[in-house]
């Protein structure tokens, strides 16, 4: 079986903020302290309680896959970082079809009761590959990128690393 060169958490980190990236990837995790996480874990658990089976496949996590249409769904609280959900579940896609399963996606946003259908072209893929190539990167430096300050940044699990 393949091992993912990186995992959906990585890909959505790598669009999020690149500092999160490096102290995620060296095992530094503060999400188990952050409110904003609990929500998130609160509505993955309660949103699509009869269809949804977490799916771990070689370190990726999946909320529910649907067999009978291939589609992987991904299950988010909000749109504000709609590029990170994107980009992680067309890695998702993108991993699934490298070991011959034909699937596509669907972002689930069941607080605002929206669904965006996500599938993956050949642009996609060459991006995917260059963006793994720069998390690796990243992840192999010796200290963290710099802090980024950004607006999101005060809702981050890890707001006390890098501003206290």
């Amino acid at each position: 079986m393949l091992n993912p060169i990186v995992t959906g958490t990585q890909i959505n980190y790598y669009f999020v903020c690149k500092r999160k990236l490096w102290l995620f990837s060296h095992n530094i995790s503060m999400e188990q302290y952050s409110e904003s996480v609990e929500i998130g874990k609160i509505v993955h658990e309660t949103s699509y309680e009869r269809k949804r089976k977490e799916i771990e496949l070689d370190g990726i996590k999946i909320d529910f896959f649907d067999k009978n249409k291939g589609i992987i769904h991904e299950v988010k609280k909000s749109k504000a970082i709609e590029d990170a959900h994107i980009w992680q579940l067309k890695y998702y896609i993108y991993y699934f079809r490298q070991l011959g399963i034909n699937v596509t996606g669907k972002i689930n946003y069941p607080l605002i009761r929206k669904t965006e259908n996500i599938d993956l072209n050949d642009e996609d893929i060459y991006h995917i590959v260059n963006i793994c190539d720069k998390i690796n990167e990243i992840t192999s430096r010796e200290t963290p990128p710099d802090v980024i300050n950004e607006k999101i940044c005060k809702k981050c699990s890890y707001f006390e690393l890098c501003y206290v």
